[in-house]
């Protein structure tokens, strides 16, 4: 009987692969399953005790990846590392900025420090990201970005103002996969739906509900759904369809759709 080979894992063998906040959640699933579908891969992150252990289990499916220790927030520190990598391996495959922060910002507050850490994290790394490959991609038409939005972008939640903002920032910069549509070059925004990472649960910790089941999906369904798309013709990578209703409802129905923002202000 012959394989469909349509159904077996793309495999990423001779490619390699940046990933940020590659120490846990998303961002680690994602380096790991790249390694083991071939590509060298190199995970950054600031925890450098978490990135040791990444990199021992990166080594066993790709001797040559490796971890570095990075804050993305720094952008002109992230654009030398970028460099860097470029310099040891040649070239730059595929990068994931995946790295983010995210904490509760009360108006109430007002400015507070936390709408700056979150901006030059959430924001300034990315573009900072994505911006040092790219020269490089578009020159021999061929690479692909994956930049991680959030569907908190799509209905932003009461006392998250900075991180919903941020996130929205990176959607908006789809403007890049326009620009350089046709050139070989594939960007890409990925909602990743709600993921039980340390950073997903931080509302339930203080008391709040679970999502619905619809819009709840695990790492590795992240994982497996980009390395699945990416590089592909579509340029939003969904992992749940649910949240693609937020802007209609929040266009047909706006007052009912504001209720029950604020009813989730308490």
């Amino acid at each position: 009987m012959r394989r469909d080979r349509r159904s077996e894992p793309r495999r990423y063998d001779g490619n390699v692969a940046v990933v940020t906040g590659a120490s846990s959640g998303i961002g680690r699933r994602l380096a790991l399953d790249l390694a083991e579908r071939g590509a060298t891969v190199v995970g950054l992150a600031r925890r450098l005790d978490l990135l040791a252990e990444v990199e021992a289990i990166l080594r066993s499916s790709t001797p040559n990846s490796s971890t570095r220790g990075c804050d993305v927030g720094d952008t002109a520190s992230y654009q030398r590392v970028l460099g860097s990598i470029e310099e040891d391996h040649g070239l730059i495959d595929v990068l994931i900025n995946n790295a983010a922060v995210e904490q509760l910002t009360p108006a109430v507050d007002g400015l507070s420090a936390a709408y700056r850490h979150i901006f030059d994290v959430n924001v300034f790394g990315v573009v900072a990201g994505t911006l040092a490959v790219m020269p490089a991609m578009v020159a021999r038409r061929s690479g692909i970005v994956v930049n991680v939005s959030s569907d908190s972008a799509r209905a932003p939640e009461p006392g998250h103002g900075a991180y919903a903002a941020s996130k929205a920032a990176v959607a908006a910069l789809e403007a890049v996969a326009h620009e350089v549509a046709g050139r070989g070059v594939h960007v890409h925004v990925l909602y990743p739906a709600w993921v039980p990472t340390a950073m997903g649960m931080s509302g339930v910790d203080d008391g709040g509900s679970l999502p619905p089941k619809a819009v709840r999906r695990s790492e590795a369904e992240v994982s497996a759904l980009v390395l699945r798309r990416m590089g592909g013709s579509r340029m939003e990578i969904n992992a749940a369809t649910l949240p693609l209703l937020a802007p209609i409802g929040r266009s047909i129905a706006p007052r009912s759709y504001q209720r029950a923002m604020r009813h989730r202000a308490g």
